[in-house]
């Protein structure tokens, strides 16, 4: 029988000893049909083992709603049909520069600050979820044949909490839920993450970019014996909207992973390919050294200065890498398999048509709720992903005063009268000019990306404070949610009144084509949009994630198998400041080329 363990200070594969080679690749930031590819060119770099985290919040967007569980399960097979062995990080909590760190909004809503604890609730509701989840991941242990030698508890709980009860309570699970692989923890190479994070019988594995023999010399002060694992191999980073992209030369990387592996420790570098986050599930982080100050939104890309970019084609890193790892692989590599090939050259995409947002809603949004005495949060609506309209009157007749916002997240675009009169955010939440009763004020708020690390996960979206006018709380505020979900609805948007794209206005949704002849076997093209501010698009309704106007991301990446011969539709959902009726598709580039 084929087996995985824990051998003294190594591991162990049908008995002999093994030192796993692995990378990072999330299936769900790669498109299905793209799987193969993405794994062949894993092991092309040397790579003997994948891993991958699993966002809960994507498959259980509600409690009870269920999709698509079974990806995982598909993607495990597609390992194993690439000759690779499997890494299955299932959190619950994963961090992964996601959306909320893979927490649904509606765990986060309903259990607070008592998430990732050992309370009754909450764990419960791990229970239910891990129940629906890990018996693929039990059925494809390499046991039983399948690619998964080992399965992680939590995820960096030390750079978050202590409750080892808690964590205790998780591995308990996870073995009851069939898994028998080693299970692990993983956190950075200090005396309180791993402190905090680590439990008897499980094994410790540490974080980090640099500094292998520093990191492991800390980790074998807290475990004298067992393997060594850098479980993240931090070869490159996320980028931030507004901040200059990270990139880390691909010498300094390959000398940094020669260090690991000359320490005889295994590997997993991450990420080995980052992919994107689709459909708005980017995540975002808080400046300051508490988290405690400004919200840094993470850009849809995720291509994390990776060695296979996000197109799937190899940078230099990939043959930096692959050089030392093919020091340590058994037998030659085999060749990457051919790049995948851009569109040849720009095409036009005309936006032929628009409708203002006050119609998209009319038409997608769910319904009304309110008068409210206080404005719901996006957790009170059991909105995830996607912008609010909160209505509200100034009573009158009185004098302008200032009208603001306390406890806005993130973003409001502000109309009194109908007429627009600012956009408002987190640290500039007072509209510039004075407000006079009675008025009718309209904000149409956008959450960009929930927090997914530190004290700040899990933070309400959306007006948690209340709207101010002068010092005085406005109430009776009424709200309606238009989610991103709702244009994946088959037909959804032939509801959504539509007239002359000249006539629609600076905000709402635009629709328009592109002809493409010959893409055939196209392995991706690039959207950019041009004078567009902020929003949202999709090609052939498959949903591409956030644009913004403040970079450094000026080009959104299309999965290939999106594209068709023909006729492909196009449409934006424009938040802020609609610019000029063509767009482009065109071979594309990552976010590090700008």
């Amino acid at each position: 029988m084929t087996g995985f363990a824990v051998v003294d200070d190594g591991f162990s594969l049908d008995g002999r000893p093994f030192r796993l080679l692995s990378g990072a690749l999330h299936y769900f930031r790669v498109h299905e049909a793209q799987w193969t590819h993405r794994l062949a060119m894993l092991r092309a770099m040397g790579l003997n083992c994948v891993e991958t985290y699993v966002p809960w919040n994507l498959h259980e967007p509600s409690q009870g709603v269920l999709r698509d569980v079974g990806a995982l399960g598909r993607f495990l097979d597609a390992v194993r049909g690439a000759g690779l062995l499997a890494v299955v990080r299932p959190g619950p909590y994963i961090c992964a520069e996601w959306e909320n760190g893979g927490l649904p909004a509606w765990v986060t809503g309903r259990y607070g600050r008592r998430v990732r604890t050992r309370d009754a609730g909450y764990t419960a509701a791990v229970a239910r979820w891990f129940g629906e989840l890990l018996p693929q991941v039990a059925e494809r242990q390499v046991t039983a044949g399948g690619p998964v030698v080992m399965v992680q508890v939590e995820n960096e709980y030390g750079s978050y909490g202590s409750d080892l009860v808690y964590l205790e309570e998780l591995a308990a699970l996870v073995r009851r839920c069939g898994v028998t692989v080693p299970l692990f923890t993983s956190d950075g190479p200090e005396d309180h993450m791993l402190s905090g994070g680590s439990v008897p019988g499980v094994l410790a594995t540490a974080n980090f970019g640099s500094g292998a023999r520093e990191g492991f010399g800390v980790l074998r002060r807290h475990r004298p014996h067992g393997p060594l694992m850098c479980m993240e191999f931090w070869c490159g980073w996320f980028g931030q909207w507004g901040v200059e992209p990270v990139v880390r030369d691909a010498a300094g990387a390959a000398e940094e992973l020669r260090e690991i592996l000359e320490c005889g420790a295994s590997v997993n570098v991450y990420m080995a390919h980052g992919g994107t986050s689709f459909a708005g599930w980017a995540g975002a982080n808080r400046s300051g050294p508490l988290q405690d100050g400004a919200l840094l939104p993470t850009v849809t890309s995720y291509d994390y200065d990776a060695p296979v970019d996000e197109y799937g084609r190899a940078t230099p890193k990939f043959w930096a890498l692959r050089e030392v790892l093919a020091e340590y692989a058994e037998g030659p590599l085999p060749d990457p398999p051919p790049a995948p090939a851009g569109l040849a050259g720009p095409v036009r995409v005309s936006l032929s048509e628009g409708a203002p947002l006050s119609g998209v809603l009319a038409a997608l949004g769910d319904p009304e709720s309110g008068p409210h005495g206080v404005p719901p949060t996006f957790e009170d609506l059991g909105v995830d992903r996607g912008l609010v309209r909160y209505e509200v009157r100034v009573p009158g007749p009185r004098r302008p005063y200032p009208l603001g916002v306390a406890g806005l997240r993130d973003r409001a675009v502000v109309y009194v009268d109908g007429v627009r009169a600012g956009v408002l955010t987190e640290e500039d939440h007072t509209l510039p000019e004075p407000v006079a009763g009675p008025a009718r004020v309209e904000l149409w708020v956008e959450s960009l990306g929930r927090v997914n690390y530190g004290p700040r996960l899990g933070e309400s979206k959306g007006i948690t404070g209340g709207v101010l006018h002068e010092r005085q709380f406005l109430h009776g505020v009424r709200a309606r949610a238009l989610r991103l979900d709702a244009f994946g609805e088959p037909g959804a948007v032939e509801g959504v009144p539509f007239g002359d794209v000249r006539e629609a206005g600076p905000t709402g949704l635009f629709r328009g084509y592109a002809e493409l002849s010959g893409t055939a076997g196209a392995g991706h093209a690039g959207l950019r949009l041009p004078g567009w501010t902020r929003g949202f698009a999709w090609v052939n309704g498959f949903c591409l994630g956030r644009y913004w106007s403040a970079g450094p991301q000026h080009t959104l990446y299309v999965p290939g198998p999106v594209l068709r011969e023909g006729t492909n539709e196009v449409w934006v959902l424009e938040l802020e400041g609609a610019g000029g009726p063509v767009l482009e598709l065109g071979p594309g580039v990552p976010v590090r080329e700008g």
